[in-house]
């Protein structure tokens, strides 16, 4: 600790006392002179039914579209597995209002329960199918196997919502609506609406867009289950799919599924990813999954938008997990929190040492495999290193041996808790996110609000929200900060622009997915940490001073479904 760069990294830590700023107050939400009757469509939605970043989206977005003046209604599954999140739903009320909807060559009745938060119409389908022990879409055992029949019937049922569903706040949504079908789940929602509604004059006047989250999932099945979609079977070529010969199972197999996510696409008004980065990304062979050619046919009618976040429940200056409170003005409670993670996690308190972080599963995606396969570099590197997901047993594994190998400066904790993911968030110096491919990613955007700096894959999302270290910057305060509006800003100014690329960044970018670029990322962060805190902090106040907030990703939603209804119909 006596070295000239420890004693700077403990100036870095310690100076993180008051300056002369002023936190960014919440965004002024001003009401919209278009106000929309707006549709979700939905697999899962937050508080009631969540397994990742889909279901934060449709909890937090509908609740910024109706602040701005629009109606919003959420139809979600109603899922009953006997555990204590079924009480989630005991402020849902049955509407007493069904829908006979024909599929899988039978007439399937559906119910629908509501409740009302913070202004949206949070509508729940019920059917036997979704009330079972387990997960969402599969238990111990595997994926459920009737998961088309049960998003099918969702599709279907949340055509009829609309129509059938009469609010005591405002009598039924009606046929001039904006469907938005969240992935393939929903993703018979445009399908139907073109191939069976509209023929018959209904929601002529409505729009259907399509939000891909993850275009790894597709909801193929078998090309012989067609005829259970409820679908008119001159639409088959719309929802065939034929994959490569190299990836048949034999010689004799043809390779023809039904592809719900290809429908989708080709028959919504717009498509819409969760970033700009990942809308140009699933244009190409690489990121399209096989999809890319029909998305580049659409490419005039794809659009990115980064998501936001709860910022009331990502809030540092009132994190209830967290040992100490701060915001961008005063930083010294995240050393405080530092300080209680090091404790916690039975590390040395050291005010010098980085400390870094890695949240999420365990899986080929998020890229925790970069981080073991750079171990041993790594923990030759004078930093702490605590990692927190659940996945792939190999990858679980490796985190107990670390931490038996290197227990001085290594902390694996195998599973998920909220609590701790906060305090991580709040308590680390840097984030690690190597994801080989993220659409949008949260945890980023979590982790700058906290003033902590992300080190990430230069892919999708994470190239829109992290923006490169800039070596040259001026560490002024206030640059940071015009960098930081800067950025936010709808179509920048040139003067905007000049200030923008002015800042020191907000965390690092590496190129290719190997661990020298990761650890060329690693070591330059942690050289900037000890050697020059003057332009750390300048890179945590361009961090925190960033709008991340739904209210200002609402806006950016809003237009994409002002241009839907701008336009005629994709199909008729």
């Amino acid at each position: 600790v006596g070295t000239p760069a420890a004693a700077a990294a403990a100036t870095a830590a310690t100076a993180a006392g008051p300056v002369t700023l002023m936190a960014r107050p919440r965004p002024v939400v001003e009401k919209t002179t278009n106000p929309l009757p707006i549709v979700f469509v939905t697999s899962e939605v937050a508080p009631w039914s969540k397994t990742g970043g889909l279901a934060d989206v449709c909890g937090s977005l509908p609740r910024e579209l109706v602040a701005r003046g629009h109606r919003v209604m959420v139809i979600a599954p109603r899922y009953l597995n006997n555990s204590p999140n079924d009480r989630l739903y005991d402020e849902a009320f049955d509407t007493n209002t069904t829908s006979k909807v024909f599929c899988f060559k039978d007439e399937q009745t559906v119910g629908f329960f509501h409740q009302v938060k913070d202004g949206v119409d949070f509508v729940f389908v019920d059917h036997p199918s979704y009330k079972r022990e387990g997960g969402l879409y599969g238990d111990k055992f595997g994926v459920y196997g009737d998961n088309q029949f049960r998003y099918t019937l969702l599709s279907h049922a949340a055509c009829e919502a609309p129509l059938v569903i009469n609010f005591a706040n405002g009598g039924t949504y009606g046929q001039d609506i904006v469907f938005i079908a969240n992935d393939w789940h929903a993703g018979l929602v445009p399908v139907l609406v073109a191939s069976k509604y509209r023929k018959f004059g209904t929601y002529n006047n409505a729009r259907t867009i399509t939000a891909i989250h993850n275009i790894m999932h597709q909801g193929i099945e078998p090309h012989t289950t067609f005829s259970n979609l409820g679908v008119p079977d001159d639409w088959y070529k719309t929802m065939e799919y034929q994959f490569p010969e190299h990836l048949r199972a034999h010689e004799l197999d043809l390779g023809l599924v039904v592809n719900i996510m290809k429908g989708a696409i080709l028959t919504s008004d717009r498509v819409l990813t969760v970033s700009q980065g990942y809308a140009e990304e699933i244009i190409t062979e690489v990121g399209g999954k096989g999809l890319e050619e029909l998305l580049a046919a659409r490419r005039h009618r794809l659009d990115g938008v980064v998501n936001g976040i709860d910022t009331e429940e990502w809030n540092p200056a009132a994190d209830k997990f967290c040992e100490a409170p701060f915001d961008v003005t005063d930083l010294a409670g995240k050393l405080e929190c530092k300080r209680a993670l090091q404790r916690e996690l039975g590390f040395e308190v050291r005010d010098d040492v980085p400390l870094l972080g890695f949240i999420g599963r365990l899986d080929w995606q998020k890229g925790p495999d970069l981080i073991r396969d750079s171990i041993h570099e790594l923990m030759s590197e004078d930093v702490q290193v605590v990692m927190l997901g659940s996945g792939l047993p190999e990858l679980e594994q490796f985190m107990r041996w670390s931490e038996s190998i290197y227990s001085e400066k290594f902390r694996g904790w195998v599973g998920f808790s909220v609590p701790m993911s906060h305090r991580i968030t709040a308590g680390c110096d840097i984030l690690l996110m190597p994801s080989r491919f993220e659409p949008c990613g949260l945890n980023q955007l979590y982790a700058m609000r906290y003033g902590t700096l992300p080190i990430a894959h230069a892919t999708g999302g994470l190239i829109d929200t992290i923006t490169r270290h800039n070596p040259f910057a001026d560490p002024n305060p206030e640059i940071a900060v015009a960098a930081a509006m800067a950025r936010d800003s709808e179509s920048m100014s040139p003067e905007e622009q000049a200030a923008a690329e002015l800042g020191p960044g907000t965390g690092w970018l590496f190129s290719p997915m190997e661990t020298n670029s990761f650890m060329w990322a690693v070591k330059n962060a942690t050289q900037l940490y000890r050697e020059r805190p003057e332009m750390w902090r300048a890179m945590q106040i361009q961090a925190m001073s960033q709008d991340l907030s739904w209210t200002h990703a609402s806006m950016r939603w809003e237009k994409v479904l002002e241009w839907a209804k701008i336009d005629p119909p994709h199909c008729k």
